[in-house]
């Protein structure tokens, strides 16, 4: 049985043995997977065959450092945060850019544009993206473009957890929070990776308890109305 390290040294031979042709690696699942730490792991692949790599992440993820890549491990590497990717070339600087060979891409799910630039940069640059991304939010729906560049996709990893409650594999990212944003940047004082057993069970238990909060939330709302429609005819 092929390992992930076995697969990312056959990717990079792979891609160098059509250098030019562009290239696009997908990594997803859930949080606390080690996404960005297999990310990492194939940037430091290809710097070690001596090619030229950039990182970039979301500027919308500032949990551990802002102008770096770090992993729940407290592992980092530097890298651009930008609120999309089309502005990168620019950023970056075009004769810079032309250089490069790989480019890494964290927490994907957060950038509009990804489908767009993977084309791009694949397609028409010739060059080699690896994406790292979650494929579903915490209701277990699409999160993002993730899923939209897998049929692009020259490879795709999908990477499991361990579930926080069973030790079993987790497949799946449980919200502790009653929060209801797709959006809600945290780490494990909000999430937690879950099989597929727990997540069910735990919704049992989280969905009740969003309905009677936004029942409160309502029935306070309706009284603050009220109130409200009441004070002209007590002036």
């Amino acid at each position: 049985m092929a390992t992930l390290d076995s697969d990312v040294s056959r990717d990079v031979i792979s891609d160098q043995e059509h250098h030019g042709s562009g290239a696009i690696h997908v990594i997803m699942g859930p949080m606390f997977s080690g996404k960005s730490t297999s990310l990492l792991r194939r940037i430091k692949s290809e710097i070690n065959t001596g090619r030229s790599v950039a990182m970039v992440k979301s500027s919308k993820d500032t949990r551990y450092a802002k102008d770096s890549m770090v992993t729940h491990d407290g592992i980092g590497f530097p890298c651009w945060a930008l609120p999309d990717l089309m502005s990168f070339p620019e950023i970056f600087g075009h004769d810079a850019y032309a250089k490069l060979d790989v480019i890494g891409v964290d927490e994907a799910q957060f950038f509009g544009d990804l489908y767009e630039f993977c084309c791009k940069v694949a397609d028409d640059d010739g060059k080699t993206v690896i994406v790292a991304g979650l494929d579903g939010d915490y209701l277990r729906r699409s999160f993002g473009a993730v899923l939209d560049i897998i049929p692009l996709a020259d490879s795709v990893t999908k990477l499991t957890a361990r579930c926080e409650v069973c030790g079993q594999k987790a497949f799946f990212t449980l919200r502790k929070t009653r929060d209801t944003r797709t959006e809600l940047i945290g780490g494990a004082d909000v999430y937690m990776p879950v099989c597929r057993k727990h997540y069910v069970n735990n919704q049992v238990v989280i969905q009740p308890s969003k309905e009677v909060l936004d029942s409160d939330k309502a029935r306070d709302e309706s009284c603050v109305e009220a109130v409200a429609a009441m004070e002209p005819e007590t002036l």
